[in-house]
């Protein structure tokens, strides 16, 4: 039986997007997906699980099925999710473009207000 929720594993697929989508995948962004994986409670089971399903994937289908869990989910859980891939974004002190774009067009994809997910990431302060 798969433990992971759908708020879970649309996070984990779409910041595999986002780690990657630059060209350069930092140690900082892996640090990030980390915490993250606590922060959600992910196991460590489930996230092997997530790491073996992205292997071989084009990004279209990843991005595909991470949305279609996003948008399974309440709007809370959806702003709890891009708030992560927001700080995310920042923590290698450098936003790229690809970046932006992602973040952008996911969250309008999600049906999420993207000043709303600013507002909460700024007012996060452990990250």
């Amino acid at each position: 039986m798969n433990t992971t929720s759908n708020p879970q594993l649309g996070l984990l697929y779409l910041a595999h997007l986002l780690i990657s989508a630059d060209g350069i995948i930092d140690a900082k962004e892996y640090q990030a997906l980390s915490k993250i994986k606590t922060k959600e409670a992910i196991s460590d089971q489930d996230f092997k699980k997530f790491e073996e399903a992205v292997k071989g994937k084009k990004e279209r289908d990843i991005y595909r099925e991470g949305i279609e869990m996003m948008n399974n989910c309440t709007d809370e859980e959806k702003l709890n999710a891009f708030v992560h891939l927001y700080k995310m974004s920042e923590i290698d002190g450098r936003v790229h473009i690809k970046e932006v774009r992602l973040l952008l067009y996911t969250i309008k994809n999600a049906g999420i207000e993207f000043n709303d997910v600013v507002n909460r990431a700024k007012a996060l302060t452990d990250y």
